[in-house]
């Protein structure tokens, strides 16, 4: 007895859902993160004046002075939606976790200098405010913000930051051996120290700034392009060459995230300003506008971490923010 096999193969009246087609053309199957992300942003209903701002209707693509011509365009390269965003990032928290909890069963920071300890105490716990401050201003794209790619993204920008801000708390905390004062003395640092007020004022404007896509450049291009490498990166390397290799492990996440974060702040801003010029020059005036305050806030807390190297450092940060400012097509 023989039994022939036979298969068929069977094409789908259409590879995705027509509002995708439009954009993709329907011939060609779209990915997951497309299907999360395009088509979300209500254009026609949902569009009442609030009473809270009558000026604008509820989803108004005017909140920003950038004109596109399709908000969908800016998408995130890592395409993070719900389902790939958490895989990774519980992949992270458990890599985090274990780092963290090594650190404390050996004692790992006991061997540090003492005066390093006390600079990561001024220097990076009250960080955790300057997080929770990107968290807030990330919220604020995102319910602001016009198309689903650029508010999702913000959303899940919302809870990275908050993440690192939990992260340096663990840190303060496993420096003073579990005792919850030394994040009161952390807070003590940002309200009252001098060395803190001009990058407290800083981040309080930026909380009150109303285009949105300004504050996704001051936020997300300027201050974390300028914050991270000097005080994640310089200042992390500074404290492992004086026994402190245990505190770059706990700053695993945060070193791996600024990398991934970057190419998303990157790529919507280069999209942006290919838009057209008026997009170009609003975004170069906000460079222009911003990187004096921003150099102002992080000249005190470089000097007292790099003793007498930090303008030199702060201005290799600097020029290397710019070079990324420059390759995404922005004279500055």
């Amino acid at each position: 007895m023989t039994i022939d096999l036979k298969t068929t193969s069977i094409d789908p009246v259409r590879k995705t859902f027509d509002h995708i087609a439009e954009k993709l053309g329907p011939d060609k199957a779209a990915t997951r993160y497309q299907e999360a992300v395009w088509g979300l942003q209500p254009i026609v209903n949902q569009h009442y004046r609030p009473t809270w701002d009558p000026t604008k209707t509820l989803y108004d693509p005017s909140r920003t002075a950038v004109v596109m011509e399709d908000f969908d365009d800016l998408i995130d390269p890592r395409q993070y939606y719900y389902g790939t965003w958490t895989i990774q990032r519980g992949k992270q928290q458990d890599s985090q976790e274990k780092n963290f909890k090594f650190v404390e069963s050996r004692g790992l920071m006991d061997g540090m200098e003492a005066a390093w300890k006390d600079k990561i105490r001024r220097l990076i716990v009250p960080l955790r405010h300057v997080a929770w401050a990107a968290n807030t201003n990330n919220s604020y794209i995102a319910a602001y913000g016009f198309g689903a790619p650029i508010t999702s993204a913000a959303s899940l920008q919302t809870m990275d930051q908050l993440g690192i801000a939990q992260y340096i708390t663990r840190i303060g905390l496993i420096l003073a051996d579990n005792d919850p004062t030394a994040l009161d003395d952390a807070k003590a640092l940002w309200l009252d120290d001098d060395m803190w007020q001009p990058m407290r004022a800083l981040v309080e404007e930026a909380m009150v700034t109303k285009d949105w896509f300004e504050l996704h450049v001051l936020q997300n291009l300027l201050i974390d392009g300028a914050l991270h490498p000097l005080m994640f990166d310089k200042f992390d390397a500074a404290v492992t060459q004086h026994g402190g290799a245990a505190y770059s492990m706990m700053n695993e996440f945060t070193i791996e995230w600024f990398a991934e974060a970057s190419r998303w702040a990157d790529a919507v801003i280069k999209r942006c300003a290919q838009e057209s010029p008026a997009n170009k020059t609003h975004i170069e005036g906000w460079i222009a506008k911003w990187m004096p305050r921003i150099q102002g806030a992080l000249k005190p807390l470089s000097d007292a971490a790099f003793d007498g190297e930090g303008s030199v450092a702060l201005d290799e940060v600097v020029d290397r923010l710019m070079t990324r400012a420059g390759k995404a097509g922005l004279d500055v």
